[in-house]
Parts: C-alpha cells; sequence; structure tokens
C-alpha cells in the first residue's frame, strides 16, 4: 500500500528531529562515529515508527543500534518535547541498522574487478539449497 501525504510529512518531521537527537547523543559519548537516519517509516495508523539507522564505520553498527535500541524511552520522550507543536501523539519508534552502504561498497568492489571472479572460479558462488 502506498504512503500517504500524512505518513509521509510525519517521517520527515521524524527524521529531521531524531538526526538532530542522535547526532547530539553521537557527540557527548562516541568520537568518530558518524549516525544518520537514513529513512523512516509510518504506519497507516500513525503508532509506529520504523527508523533506519546507517552507521559510518560499519563494523560499529550493531553495538550503537542495540545502544539506541535500548535508549528507546529516553529518545521518544525528546522527541516528543521537540514534536509537541506538530504531532498530537509520539509514534512508537522501532529502530534497525541500515546495510545499504555495506552493499553499494560490495557492488563497486565487484565492478572495480577486486572481487574472485565467478567465472574462472566457481567455487565462490554460494551452493544451492535442494528443497
Amino acid at each position: 500500500m502506498e504512503e500517504t501525504n500524512r505518513q509521509r510529512k510525519i517521517a520527515g518531521v521524524l527524521q529531521k528531529d531524531l538526526v538532530d537527537v542522535l547526532q547530539k547523543a553521537a557527540q557527548d559519548g562516541m568520537k568518530g562515529v558518524i549516525i544518520s537516519v537514513s529513512k523512516v517509516h509510518v504506519t497507516s495508523d500513525l503508532g509506529i515508527a520504523k527508523v533506519y539507522l546507517s552507521v559510518f564505520p560499519s563494523e560499529k553498527r550493531d553495538e550503537i543500534v542495540k545502544g539506541v535500541q535500548s535508549n528507546t524511552p529516553l529518545i521518544r520522550h525528546e522527541m516528543a518535547k521537540r514534536t509537541k507543536n506538530q504531532l498530537r501523539r509520539m509514534p512508537e519508534l522501532l529502530f534497525f541498522g541500515d546495510d545499504t552502504l555495506d552493499y553499494i561498497e560490495e557492488i563497486d568492489k565487484s565492478l572495480q574487478g577486486n572481487d574472485a571472479d565467478p567465472i574462472k572460479n566457481p567455487e565462490v558462488l554460494p551452493r544451492r539449497q535442494k528443497k
């Protein structure tokens, strides 16, 4: 189902404010880590917002996403204070790691020829699973 205009507007407001909240927290505690909110999806009843976080360096993604998930009530409270004039009710926030940058990096590496060639060496391809 396609997102409504209202869902897109609320997702944009949440994304903008979440970037401020998370980057402020990252400045205080984690040096050398960049956190960005790559996408926010809001459900049709506006009750749940799925937030996708992109973290650089990617080795710390799981650790940071777990830390953000454990601090969800504090983040939601801060977001409610920031958006009190725009939203009647703050949606529940669900945080996920976004691995799109890793995927792009793998494609770039393959295009540059830095990967093993599956034509010359078919052992690099994953084996098919019989069902």
